[in-house]
């Protein structure tokens, strides 16, 4: 199975942390946050890993030298969203289908290799029950089945939210292709996924075990003293 994980952006919400690196670089624990989303990967068992880099890209290359990750290296020239950092991975996937993790997020080796264990043709969302779903996307589903994501409801109809760990067929390409850009500018991933969930073609994965969200600068006291007590 493939991994493309999304480090391409800065990370404007960390302030003087990413003046001089990206956001997934940023160091917890005694190491670059992206150093225990790729330990987790290879742990599930994710034999290819591709990184979408932009943002201050020689970093990531000279990071994943420095641990001896092997790396393919995909580059997003402008950073217009996920959705299109998901696009710049499509000649890599080569049609197959493919985890899709965002590099400042980590996620249990076990559940990743569960939702890559899943053979349909199903797209999968990984999702979690917050207590402030309103925060994040939340998902309305049907069972297991997604009608939609609803981006930062103020009346969320669940609490179940978008992880932003997913697996994807390649026909998520079809849907991101002809994408308009949204009121802030970007290609949204989710836009796409909502497509392919009318068509009844999307369910849900809920998480077993850990989900760790590095959003934002306060977030990281807390970011470092899971990563400590996990041991990782």
């Amino acid at each position: 199975m493939k991994a493309l994980v999304l480090a391409a952006g800065r990370g404007i919400r960390m302030g003087a942390l990413t003046q001089d690196k990206p956001k997934v670089l940023i160091e917890v624990a005694g190491k670059p946050f992206l150093y225990y989303v790729l330990k987790n990967l290879e742990k599930a068992g994710v034999n290819e890993i591709g990184v979408v880099v932009g943002y201050k890209k020689e970093k990531v290359v000279e990071f994943a030298e420095k641990f001896g990750f092997k790396l393919k290296f995909i580059e997003q020239k402008e950073l217009l969203g996920t959705g299109d950092a998901v696009m710049r991975g499509k000649e890599w996937v080569n049609g197959e289908n493919f985890i899709v993790v965002m590099g400042d997020n980590l996620y249990s080796p076990e559940d990743i290799r569960h939702l890559a264990e899943i053979n349909d043709n199903f797209c999968r969302v990984a999702a979690f029950k917050s207590d402030h779903p309103q925060d994040y996307g939340v998902l309305e589903v049907d069972g297991t089945s997604l009608i939609k994501i609803e981006e930062k409801p103020a009346h969320p109809k669940t609490n179940l939210v978008n992880t932003g760990l997913y697996r994807f067929t390649p026909e998520i390409f079809e849907h991101l292709v002809d994408l308009k850009k949204s009121m802030r500018g970007e290609i949204e991933l989710t836009d796409a996924i909502n497509h392919l969930a009318l068509l009844g073609k999307v369910k849900i994965y809920e998480l077993k075990d850990y989900w760790i969200d590095m959003s934002i600068k306060e977030d990281l006291p807390k970011v470092e003293e899971k990563i400590r007590e996990l041991g990782l």
